[in-house]
Formats: structure tokens, sequence, C-alpha cells
């Protein structure tokens, strides 16, 4: 609750998740001392399958509609927003259209019936950056629709849903689509080898502790120099001690001599945030201006970043 408490108190914008929520937001609204507005979080069959059935009070069997008679009989929360997030990498753009028609349509059966006014509408994110998904053959640039489409589907969805001079603000979380291509990583092969079943494999000195991605995702792979001679079935391992630190299990490659710098892109969404202290320290992260300058915006980890937040009881001190 302390969490509900400080978004409520800052003016956050509060999305209800479920019922529990629900109760602890009414004790925050008490121990404040006024009544707070909130929106819910929905889950509805959009066309993507399977469908994000975890987040949410879900809009087709009625639990959407449970959840608002229940805020409206505490009589301390207020609904004023309609919040759905369908997935992620979406790559079917009529899925916003349908999930948009759903949301308004909602939220007139809600005035009609309950006399609540939604304000905002929140159509989450999913959209695409042009990285590229394991498993697909053709490239993003073929396989990821612009997001002018993604756009095209939503003003769609609006037009054929709202009634003449309803206006609701429109909220979007586009956060992959916009900072992904923002992002690239520099490693360098310091070894290689030849594995049993005959591919060569490179060891980086990056691995899946800065690509968290790199399960779902082949990066784009560009080398700091003109490449010499054939290329040959590889793999690029990073350095941790793990037979899954694995980049790419699938590429072709020319000898590529150690020392090799590779830059790999699109990066730029949730690895940082999701990147782990584990064998290796964190690198520096640096912001590369319009102008081509080099700004360092996070320093490299060293060892007293991993002890910072360690304490050790004094009965085990040495003396």
């Amino acid at each position: 609750m302390t969490a509900l408490k400080k978004a409520a108190e800052e003016g956050a914008k509060i999305h209800i998740d479920h019922f529990d929520e629900i109760d602890d937001l009414e004790k925050v609204a008490g121990e404040l001392g006024k009544e707070l507005s909130v929106a819910i979080r929905l889950n509805l069959d959009s066309g993507i399958h399977p469908q994000w059935s975890r987040f949410g009070f879900n809009l087709e069997s009625g639990q959407a509609m449970d959840a608002v008679r229940r805020i409206q009989m505490g009589g301390k929360l207020r609904l004023n927003g309609l919040h759905c997030h369908i997935g992620t990498f979406i790559l079917e753009p009529d899925a916003y259209k349908t999930q948009t028609e759903k949301m308004i349509r909602f939220a007139y059966e809600l005035e009609e019936t309950l006399g609540v006014t939604i304000e905002y509408l929140d159509i989450g994110g999913g959209f695409p950056s042009k990285n590229k998904l394991k498993g697909t053959y053709l490239p993003p640039d073929v396989s990821v629709p612009p997001l002018d489409t993604f756009a095209e589907k939503v003003s769609e969805g609006l037009y054929n849903a709202l009634k003449p001079g309803d206006f609701p603000k429109l909220y979007l979380e586009t956060g992959r689509a916009l900072i992904d291509e923002a992002g690239y990583l520099i490693s360098t092969v310091f070894a290689s080898k030849r594995l049993p079943d005959g591919r060569k494999s490179y060891v980086l000195d990056a691995g899946v502790n800065l690509l968290f991605t790199a399960t779902w995702y082949k990066f784009t792979i560009e080398t700091d120099r003109e490449m010499q001679g054939l290329g040959e079935p590889a793999l690029l391992n990073g350095p941790l001690c793990m037979n899954i630190d694995v980049v790419d299990d699938g590429i072709l490659l020319p000898p590529m001599k150690r020392g090799t710098r590779l830059i790999l892109s699109p990066v730029g969404a949730y690895n940082v945030t999701q990147w782990m202290q584990f064998i290796e320290y964190r690198p520096a992260v640096v912001l590369v201006t319009e102008t081509g300058e080099v700004e360092l915006i996070r320093e490299r980890e060293d060892l007293s970043d991993l002890l910072r937040r360690e304490r050790l009881p004094e009965r085990l001190r040495l003396a």
C-alpha cells in the first residue's frame, strides 16, 4: 500500500489490476481524506493469441463490469479511465482497432448503465520496433508494419466507435517502438573455438547478462572492420559460465580475429533495465549526440557497486 499511497499523494494515474487493489485504494482514500480518481485495467479478446489475460479484469466475462460496480459501491474512488495492454511486439495493427472499439463501447455501457463518465483511454503498448523476432523469415522492413499503420487502425477504431463530439484523451505507451532502435551494444571478440558439430564459436565480452532480449530477437550484427573470407555457420557466445549464454546461435560469419569489435542492434529496449550483475561488471553507457559528441551517462561498474549494500554482521568479523 505504500506505493499506492505515494501515487495518490503525487497525483499519478492509478490503474487498478485486481479486486484486492480496490480494497487497498479505499483504505488509502480514507487515510488521505479524499476521493481518488482511478482507472481499471481491462483484458479482452483483440484477436491476438495467446490472449494476455493475466492483467486486469476480463471484459467479455463481465468481470470488468463487476469491478466498476464494486468501485461505485465503496464510494471512495471515482472511475475516470480505462486501460488495456494487449501484448508485446504486436504485428497485427487491426488488433488495436478491435481493442479501441471494445474499450469505447464498454465506456458507453458504463455511462448508460451506471452514469460513469470515462475521461481517458490508455491503450497500452506492444508496438513493435524494427527488431527481428527469432523464427521469422522476412526482414523487419518487410515483416514489421510501419507505425503509421498502427496509428491509422487506432484512429479507425476511434472514429467507428465514438459518438460525434466525444473526444476522450488517448494515451499510448510506445516504449519499445521509440527507444529500441536508439540502442547499440559494442562488444569484442576475445576468443574463438571449433565446436564438435563443426561450427565456429566466437566468445564475446557481452552475453545474455547484458542482452536479456537475445532470447527472442536476432540482432543486426556489424563489425568495426572490413571482413575477408567466406562465411561459415557460427555461434556468438557470451562470457558467462552457462551453456545458455548465446547471443546468436545461427549466423554466417567470415573468420574473425581476436579483438574484432561487433556492433549489435537494436538493443535499446529492456536490456539496460533487465541486465544483471553476474560474472561481468556492467559496462558504461554513452550518448552520441546529433553533432557526434560522446557523453558519458552511466559509469562502468566495479566491485564497489556489488558490495555497496552488503553488510557483514559484527559477530562474523575477524578480530
